[in-house]
């Protein structure tokens, strides 16, 4: 049974959180290229795609940590250092994308389509508004939260297995 879980465990990983750590990098420079020109409708529809990807696969996304608690209760590793200082992580990461990524997709394309439906172009300052750099810095944060959980569910520090 552990090794099913273990495979879920991981493939929930690739499949759920690849596409959200990849589409939320996406959308920071979308973002500025639909500022640019922000009559341009494929721009627009791009964000709300990768905004749409986001939200879905961050749904998605409770199953690693569901199969990921099945595996390491299998295992009998619920208490180990690695594991806690894994799940904390997980947490943040978590947090990071609901309440601070999607809030602020959401903003941005509540913004875009405001300036599109009254035909009001933004503003040349606006163009790299410190909004599209927080973002960019939020995602990089999400992003390096769940690279370094990656690297502990690989290296495990003070396992004994032996990997």
């Amino acid at each position: 049974m552990t090794k099913l879980f273990l495979t879920l465990h991981v493939l929930a990983a690739i499949v759920a959180v690849g596409p959200v750590t990849v589409a939320a990098g996406m959308f920071p420079p979308a973002l500025r290229r639909a500022r640019r020109a922000p009559e341009d409708g494929e721009a627009r529809t791009t964000l709300r795609t990768l905004h749409r990807i986001c939200r879905v696969y961050a749904a998605l996304g409770i199953a690693v940590p569901v199969f990921g608690f099945a595996t390491a209760g299998s295992l009998g590793v619920l208490g180990s250092a690695w594991l806690i200082a894994s799940i904390a992580l997980t947490a943040a990461a978590a947090a990071v994308l609901v309440l601070a990524v999607l809030p602020a997709q959401r903003r941005e394309l509540a913004t875009l389509e405001g300036q599109h439906a009254a035909s009001q172009p933004a503003a040349p300052q606006h163009l790299d508004a410190p909004s599209a750099g927080r973002l960019a810095m939020l995602t990089g944060v999400f992003n390096l939260l769940w690279a370094t959980v990656t690297v502990l569910m690989i290296i495990r520090p003070g396992s004994t297995t032996g990997a």
